[in-house]
């Protein structure tokens, strides 16, 4: 099953990738750990997470984010026409136009990475500043393997193998860790950007390359304006480049404000790792995974199977993420200190990482159902409405983030970004079924119901249990007796655990739910 050249099944698919993303993110959670330890919320850690987003910027405005979806697309169709040699030099076009593109737009952000630093960052002083310029400096070339990855791993995917996309993201994720390990002491914060770097040259960009060089794809230098797929290319990717999806820009817009506050870029960073682990094992995975499949079905003109996929999946993700959230929103102070707190990231700091969290959690139903409605559009090769849509509701959101956070905080851009995806996806479901694709009928609204009624009394249930009482009583208890609150922190969560999964399971079999017992089939228990 997890052969290279093995080809997957839907289900398959998707249970590799989401072993694969959950690996991914312990690995990620580990590197978050390790910056934390390092550096905390201080003037290094603030530096570093901020010098991401201008690579980020790059690769979305200029690689509309999604290259691996767009050539999935493109690659489908050929290869369902019997042309598959024509793909192959279309990906080498596209390459070799996107090198000339993208590497110019590098070029330029490292000449202009002092003035955007100074106006995307207003809170940060010229220490600071001048560090952030220093670190994205290293990171922006990282885009090049992105992108190239991308490309090259959408080769893989129209064959539906998977398993090399599993394994990028854990070799991208430990380069930031071993970069560390051995060049912290020598060149301090720096040392995480050069391993990011490398990271990504190992993992998204030279297995994808090694693996469709594999199954006979060969990159060829060629620059054709008149290339039929560089134009489709082109005619997809312009709306994901000229369009700003609140899905990327939730976190650019988060950035500008917390930089008013000291320490808050890194604990809002630190935050959305946590939450993005369970959301990526949720939606990312079930969406990559789902999207070779949508793009066959719409190929073959075989609409209506197209939409109950569709539908199918979004009422699984949606209520796989009810229940995701109850858990952590009842119990994501204890998981942060347990897996976080140590170095220079204190008990304070902990707190408010775990609010933010908190907030940010009740919306993972809404995230995982809009990764898997975008790429419904996708599949049917349509990026200008999705975009167009994504861009009006970013542009209507500016105003949400800016009041909730001059009147509310710090915390009001955490209920902002919640605010902010509900209506993301409340738009692209509409869109959907006013076009005929996929209708908000065919949901799942009993079993989505079930599931919403069973997150509120579990988590209520943990809550009360646990991280009120429980937790008072298992502080005093173990520092009576001169022992790290981390013990507390086991005794919180894990019966807190056992009494979420049995309240959940227990309310969901009286509500005559199916999804205890499909999930016991699936993992041969029943």
């Amino acid at each position: 099953m997890m052969h290279p050249s093995h080809a997957h099944s839907a289900f398959s698919a998707t249970v590799v990738l989401m072993v694969s993303t959950f690996l991914s993110r312990i690995i990620g959670l580990v590197r978050v750990k390790y910056i934390m330890w390092l550096f905390g919320s201080g003037m290094a850690a603030d530096a570093l997470n901020a010098a991401f987003v201008l690579p980020d910027m790059i690769s979305y405005f200029l690689v509309g984010g999604a290259a691996s979806i767009t050539f999935v697309t493109i690659l489908t169709r050929y290869r369902e026409t019997g042309r598959e040699a024509e793909g192959e030099r279309s990906l080498s076009v596209i390459l070799s136009t996107m090198y000339l593109v993208l590497g110019g737009a590098i070029l330029l952000a490292e000449a202009l990475a002092p003035f955007y630093v100074a106006k995307m960052f207003p809170g940060y002083d010229a220490q600071k500043a001048a560090l952030c310029v220093q670190l994205t400096r290293i990171l922006l070339p990282a885009q090049l393997c992105f992108f190239a990855g991308g490309v090259f791993g959408a080769v893989l995917l129209v064959r539906k193998q998977f398993s090399v996309q599993a394994v990028t993201p854990l070799i991208y994720n430990m380069g930031t860790i071993v970069g560390g390990i051995l060049l912290v002491k020598r060149l301090g914060v720096a040392s995480l950007a050069i391993g990011t770097v490398a990271g990504a040259f190992f993992g998204p960009f030279f297995l994808n390359w090694f693996f469709a060089r594999r199954n006979g794809t060969r990159y060829r230098p060629i620059l054709d304006w008149q290339d039929e797929g560089l134009r489709e290319w082109v005619r997809l990717s312009l709306p994901l480049m000229a369009g700003v999806s609140l899905v990327t820009a939730d976190s650019w817009i988060i950035a500008h404000f917390a930089s008013r506050i000291g320490g808050a870029v890194s604990l809002f960073n630190y935050a959305k790792q946590f939450f993005t682990a369970p959301m990526a094992v949720l939606a990312q995975a079930a969406g990559a995974a789902s999207m070779p499949f949508f793009a066959t079905l719409w190929a073959k003109d075989n609409h209506f199977e197209f939409a109950t996929e569709v539908a199918d999946s979004v009422s699984r993700v949606a209520c796989m993420g009810l229940l995701a959230s109850s858990g952590m929103v009842a119990l994501g102070e204890p998981m942060i200190d347990l897996v976080f707190r140590g170095g220079r990231f204190s008990a304070a700091d902990v707190h408010l990482c775990a609010t933010y969290f908190a907030v940010f959690s009740i919306s993972i139903f809404l995230w995982s159902a809009q990764a898997i409605y975008s790429r419904a559009f996708y599949a049917a090769g349509n990026t200008f409405v999705p975009m167009v849509a994504s861009t009006i509701v970013t542009l209507v959101s500016l105003p949400i983030y800016a009041g909730l956070f001059h009147g509310f905080g710090a915390i009001g851009l955490a209920a902002a970004s919640d605010v902010g995806i509900a209506l993301q996806t409340l738009t692209i479901a509409v869109l959907l079924h006013r076009r005929h694709m996929v209708s908000l009928a065919s949901l799942d609204y009993t079993e989505i119901g079930r599931c919403l009624a069973a997150s509120l009394v579990s988590c209520v249930a943990v809550w009360a249990l646990f991280s009120r009482l429980g937790s008072h009583l298992i502080q005093t208890y173990w520092s009576s007796l001169a022992i790290r609150g981390r013990f507390a922190d086991l005794f919180i969560l894990l019966p807190g655990g056992v009494v979420w999964l049995m309240a959940s399971d227990r309310l969901l079999t009286m509500t005559g739910s199916e999804l205890p017992r499909v999930v016991r089939k699936r993992l041969r228990l029943a």
